[in-house]
């Protein structure tokens, strides 16, 4: 498997490129910005991209969406759940982060979906709490975590579809189960380090320690 992690545009937004060596095929996972250095990254690997997954439709994840599907032809991939806000943007925000629309949703998925690339698998865990259709990526010992979870803190859950106990519960429900050697690979560089285990979260995460104790509800 191939896997790259970079750093893109003016909000910290950590993109992933995932791919296979034989099939020559990969993914993007949140390409924000940055387009013509991530597709020079995926050339040099001889990768054609194929998916751009988006963790969730809020405009710093998706504004790289319109540049790369017209470069590429990709398939963008989300949850129905924010499939809707893909391509209902507020105007403002869009002049705010100076991004371009989005094209809409190809494919949507749902917890316990697989995507595919390759022989590589990404399991989709649905995590929503930053927003309703917020997922995580899971694969050999690594989880993409989106804003779900950060290095030492966890995603805001002050905008519209945001909740709190929804968040609080998809971590530790969603991810404080896998096991504590799974590299977590978040969203944004917010953190000390840009990845982290879920170990070092359940144990120093100040806003979710701990995994859920039985018969919790």
């Amino acid at each position: 498997m191939i896997f790259n992690q970079y750093e893109v545009g003016n909000f910290s937004v950590f993109c992933y490129l995932i791919g296979d060596e034989k099939a020559k095929e990969a993914l993007f996972i949140d390409p924000a910005e940055d387009t013509d250095r991530l597709l020079s990254e995926a050339q040099s690997h001889g990768l054609r991209v194929k998916y751009i997954v988006n963790t969730h439709a809020h405009v710093d994840h998706i504004m790289g969406n319109a540049e790369m599907v017209k470069k590429t032809g990709a398939k963008i991939i989300i949850h129905g759940e924010d499939a809707p806000l893909l391509i209902r943007q507020p105007p403002e925000l869009l002049v705010m982060f100076r991004a371009k629309p989005s094209p809409p949703a190809d494919i949507l998925v749902k917890d316990g979906d697989v995507i595919q690339i390759g022989k590589v698998e990404l399991k989709v865990l649905h995590t929503p709490g930053h927003s309703p259709g917020g997922i995580c990526l899971y694969t050999d010992g690594m989880v993409f975590t989106g804003d779900t979870l950060f290095v030492g803190s966890v995603g805001r859950t002050d905008f519209p579809g945001s909740s709190w106990e929804v968040m609080e519960t998809s971590i530790r429900r969603k991810l404080y189960v896998l096991p504590g050697e799974t590299l977590v690979y978040p969203g944004h560089n917010y953190g000390s380090t840009p990845s982290s285990t879920i170990q070092n979260e359940q144990r120093h995460n100040p806003f979710v320690r701990g995994r859920e104790t039985a018969g919790s509800s």
